[in-house]
């Protein structure tokens, strides 16, 4: 059994006790209601990025008593976005604001969310990505706080490290960033592996998604889903701002690994389409990707394979993408947050990680999926086409897997909801 597995076996024995002395899931908590400050959403340009927020969501959904209140501080919720979350969430309250110069919450509905909340939970994402929010609140509130999910790479800083030993709980969405913490001697009591919010997304719109896939001629199941992906992401592009030094140099690394990098993924999709018959989306994980797809992935392709191959056009948001994902048979990815979409929703997904990734791609193998991963620089697209093959040739193992890798999700999932709740009923 792999240690960070004996780690979760311990930890949940010591949650259920919890649970049993307390009865506190799906109950209430008292007279007097609790309420939990998400920090999260960091942007709308990328399905994955909006997903972090309602998995985050509905695992206090799930796992938290009735009357727990949930408030989002959000760095971006347009595009739709915010009327999605409170379809989903009704009661929901959406706290918008920054820090002003003084570093105090600069709206007053922010302010309320600070006076409020009972505790300041840090969403999933690359990084510790709001630290000087999470600090802000430690020094205006002086209440408990914690992180729910993320990678961390590099040296910490000594802010940082200080801000983690006093966190009430600290998960690292791979085990790769676990052992970094642990190496440097970080003392919050609960450090551990804890997946990525993403992997609770509630999300659905399997209207939209079914008028979709009948208006491009795709049948359920009778397709897979195959997402391209720049070795670095080009947002001076995207938010259409002048590219800096830094930004121009990691430019001409994606552009000089693009061709070889999409030629693997091209192979799977002439694979699958000459020796199953069946079909092949090529979508998007985020808004410059549609173009991506295009050149990289559909023009080339030969033209036996071509008209079996549907190219996405447009941008969707996570109900439907994840809708679209669980009628296909399969996803093939470069990016991280499409499979863990397609794994909540039963759907077999491989994932195709480049080097220039950060360590969020070892989560993988964290939930048992140790299979279905490629580096994409030490693999064929031969290799990668095969393990897609197999999987649709032995479609009741591969969901026989799944579903044990789904279980230990879920089982981490109410184990980081029991701490959440653990730290406010003290």
């Amino acid at each position: 059994m792999p240690w960070y597995r004996r780690e979760f076996v311990q930890q949940s024995l010591s949650l259920m006790i919890f649970m049993a002395a307390t009865n506190c899931v799906g109950k209430e908590f008292g007279a007097k209601s609790k309420t939990i400050l998400l920090r999260s959403s960091w942007q709308t340009v990328n399905i994955g990025d909006i997903g972090h927020t309602p998995g985050a969501l509905e695992v206090f959904k799930q796992y938290l008593p009735d009357n727990t209140r949930l408030i989002l501080w959000p760095s971006s919720v347009d595009n739709g976005v915010a009327e999605m979350l409170k379809a989903y969430f009704p009661k929901l309250v959406i706290a918008e604001g920054k820090l002003d110069e003084v570093g105090k919450p600069s709206t007053p509905a922010l302010q309320a969310a600070f006076k409020e909340a009972d505790i300041f939970v840090h969403g999933s994402g690359p990084m510790v990505l709001a630290q000087s929010h999470m600090e802000a609140w430690r020094k205006l509130t002086g209440k408990p706080y914690g992180v729910f999910g993320v990678t961390i790479g590099g040296e910490l800083d000594g802010q940082l490290t200080d801000l983690l030993n006093g966190a009430a709980f600290v998960y690292l969405r791979d085990t790769v960033s676990l052992k970094q913490l642990q190496q440097e001697g970080i003392k919050s009591p609960v450090l551990a592996f804890g997946p990525d919010a993403t992997f609770a997304i509630p999300l659905r719109n399997k209207v939209k998604a079914q008028a979709y896939l009948n208006s491009v001629g795709l049948t359920e199941k009778q397709f897979i889903c195959v997402i391209p992906r720049l070795r670095y992401t080009p947002y001076f592009k995207i938010h259409n701002t002048t590219p800096t030094a830094e930004e121009l140099r990691r430019a001409a690394i994606s552009e000089q690994f693009v061709e070889q990098d999409h030629a693997k993924l091209r192979e799977v999709i002439i694979e699958w389409v000459r020796k199953t018959g069946l079909k092949v989306l090529a979508c998007p994980e985020m808004t410059h990707e549609m173009a991506l797809a295009k050149q990289y992935l559909v023009d080339p392709l030969p033209d036996d394979v071509k008209k079996n191959v549907v190219w996405r056009e447009t941008y969707w948001l996570p109900d439907e993408a994840t809708s679209v994902y669980e009628r296909s048979r399969a996803v093939v990815s470069l990016e991280m947050h499409s499979p863990i979409m397609a794994f909540q929703a039963n759907v077999p997904a491989i994932l195709v990680r480049q080097p220039t990734d950060t360590s969020k791609g070892q989560m993988w193998r964290d939930v048992g999926l140790a299979d279905w991963i490629f580096e994409v620089d030490t693999s064929t697209g031969a290799q990668i086409a095969s393990r897609v093959l197999e999987i649709h040739g032995n479609y009741p193992v591969a969901l026989a897997k799944l579903g044990t890798a789904r279980g230990f999700v879920k089982q981490r999932q109410q184990e980081m909801a029991g701490e959440v709740a653990k730290v406010i009923q003290t």
